[in-house]
């Protein structure tokens, strides 16, 4: 790969970030016109005041997925909005139940995996 002029990388990043906020401006007004400004998940009500708590979700997850009718979105606040994204990432194996468990996979040791036979050498003794 061949290095470039910085300053082109610069504008380029720029412009990216512009037309992502643009884009992400154009579907959160039009989900805040359509639907009540509550959150879909723990009905907390928003007034202007705390608008900027409130925001929208990507059903499938596609940001790019946008249909003016906005059947891909739903109002969420910061709080459910953070949760969904956790519960994805655990769903998809992209993430830990607990904190002692982090990173580390089920439980591998049975302690009951040999009681019948102890029970059966008891019972003949």
């Amino acid at each position: 790969m061949k290095t470039g002029d910085p300053s082109k990388l610069d504008r380029l990043v720029a412009e990216a970030r512009r037309a992502a906020e643009k884009r992400e401006q154009s579907y959160r007004e039009q989900a805040l016109k359509i639907y009540p400004w509550i959150c879909g998940r723990c009905a907390r009500e928003f007034t202007h005041a705390n608008l900027r708590e409130l925001t929208v979700h990507h059903r499938d997850h596609n940001h790019h997925n946008n249909p003016p009718d906005g059947s891909n979105w739903e109002l969420l606040c910061l709080y459910c909005h953070d949760n969904e994204h956790q519960r994805q990432l655990e769903a998809t194996g992209g993430g830990s139940t607990d904190a002692a468990g982090a990173g580390r996979g089920g439980a591998t040791h049975s302690p009951f995996a040999n009681l019948k036979s102890l029970l059966d050498s008891k019972k003949r003794s």
